[in-house]
């Protein structure tokens, strides 16, 4: 079965076929570095890691690129208000967001490129559209003139005049028509410039994107992705800056994921109904975030809620526990395989091909998960001792292959206790040793008390964190 891909810009859904045959470049956009993203910035970057991994899965090799912008007005607002320099703030929201990305398991690019450190392609981009007749100067800015492009508005299907009428724009009487952006800008007192032709300043937002996306992956990229909240004006811009530049296609697939919502309103700072991840660790972990942020299809809203992340998090459960139910049996079955073993094998297989099918419909993660959960039942109605020890390994390897490409299932244990805690649980187990169980359930309930669950199993103690 071929992949297929809902492509924002035919707005229909197309069988995938990147341009070099075994290898996809892929173009994620990043976060703007002025403070801590919250989870609903994180659903896009999730979404899309998983992305790169089902395509692995499938045989093709991905090169991804995943931006940060470190120069614009919240970067240089934000560094006046904290009293620091645009590029420590950079650094330091960046650091901050490895933390997060790494914890929710999404893995990095093969190139993290900052707007600041690619002026030059910048540069020579605005200079090719300035030579072409698409840009023009006033003072010392430079615009994109939106007429000048033919196209302009395929990706968000309206025209120009609707564009205009019905959608926010940039605000600046100087330009010739309310859609025109701002390419460069010149230097205000105060604000960090690069020189240019058109004067100190620096680069405007939607040319940054451009600008690196072909300096990595080329042009056609294969896939451009980001939320749905970028296809106007950033992703329109950047088709119509690129394609004008290039006289050629720029992207072949561009792929929006839905918003994320509070209360039935999109996540965002400007509301100020957002959540951090480090917020949410408090009370989950940060595998527990990651399958409620792909427990919807990528494209559909998604409804936060405390209990909804609770589902989450009995639902990670599940095929957690299915694991070390496996676990359990491998330790306690036969070498020799079974005749029970042969007919289970033909589960396995269905199972992949459910997951798999799922996947190539556009990556569709719920129902993903959904056939594991099916798997899941089924592993506990139907395998025992019974069973041989290499069918288990095979049901458990299974499991462990298709979470991972969820970004799932890697690690049984992904968070270590403080040495604290460690103590009290090593205490727990000297006191069981010597069959004090008064002082084992006293440190027990000690644990307990400050949010650890232990659970005795036949591989060892285990541990959570309590939900209460």
């Amino acid at each position: 079965m071929p992949i297929e891909v809902h492509n924002t810009l035919g707005r229909r859904r197309e069988e995938f076929t990147p341009g070099k045959p075994g290898e996809v470049t892929l173009y994620v956009c990043g976060p703007t570095v002025y403070r801590e993203l919250h989870i609903g910035n994180f659903r896009a970057f999730v979404v899309f890691d998983t992305v790169a991994r089902y395509l692995e899965y499938r045989g093709h090799r991905v090169h991804r690129v995943q931006n940060f912008t470190d120069i614009d007005d919240k970067m240089i607002n934000r560094a006046q208000e904290l009293g620091i320099g645009v590029p420590e703030l950079a650094q330091r929201y960046i650091e901050v967001y490895f933390a997060d990305a790494d914890a929710l398991r999404v893995r990095r690019a093969e190139v993290h490129p900052r707007a600041t450190e690619h002026i030059p392609e910048i540069l020579e981009l605005c200079r090719v559209l300035q030579d072409k007749g698409h840009a023009y100067q006033v003072g010392g800015d430079l615009y994109f003139a939106a007429d000048s492009f033919p196209g302009y508005g395929k990706l968000s299907g309206q025209d120009l005049a609707q564009l205009e009428a019905g959608a926010r724009v940039e605000v600046d009487e100087r330009k010739r028509r309310p859609a025109d952006f701002a390419l460069w800008k010149a230097q205000k007192p105060g604000e960090p410039a690069w020189d240019s032709p058109w004067g100190k300043g620096r680069p405007g937002w939607h040319i940054e994107c451009s600008a690196m996306a072909m300096r990595y992956l080329g042009h056609p990229v294969d896939i451009h992705a980001g939320g749905a909240d970028l296809i106007f004006p950033h992703h329109e811009n950047e088709i119509a800056q690129s394609e004008a530049a290039t006289d050629g296609p720029f992207v072949r697939y561009w792929m929006h994921n839905g918003y994320l919502n509070l209360e039935g309103r999109k996540m965002s700072k400007s509301l100020g109904n957002v959540l951090t991840v480090s917020e949410l660790r408090h009370s989950f972990s940060p595998e527990e975030i990651r399958f409620f942020l792909i427990s919807a299809h990528y494209r559909s809203p998604l409804n936060y809620g405390p209990e909804l992340l609770q589902a989450a998090a009995g639902g990670l459960e599940r095929l957690r526990t299915v694991l070390t139910r496996l676990g359990e049996l491998h330790a306690q079955a036969g070498e020799i395989p079974t005749e029970a073993d042969q007919a289970f094998r033909g589960r396995l297989a269905a199972a992949r091909q459910e997951f798999e099918a799922a996947m190539d419909a556009d990556f569709n993660t719920a129902d993903a998960l959904a056939a594991l959960f099916e798997l899941t039942r089924e592993v506990n109605q139907r395998l025992s001792t019974a069973n041989s020890r290499p069918l288990l390994q095979e049901v458990a390897a299974l499991y462990r292959e298709l979470g991972g490409v969820l970004g799932l299932l890697e690690e049984e244990q992904t968070e270590e206790l403080d040495s604290d805690l460690q103590r009290l649980v090593q205490a727990r187990e000297r006191a069981r040793a010597v069959r004090d169980w008064a002082e084992a359930d006293r440190i027990r309930a000690q644990l307990r008390d400050r949010g650890v669950v232990l659970e005795d199993t036949a591989q060892g103690v285990r541990w959570k964190r309590s939900r209460s």
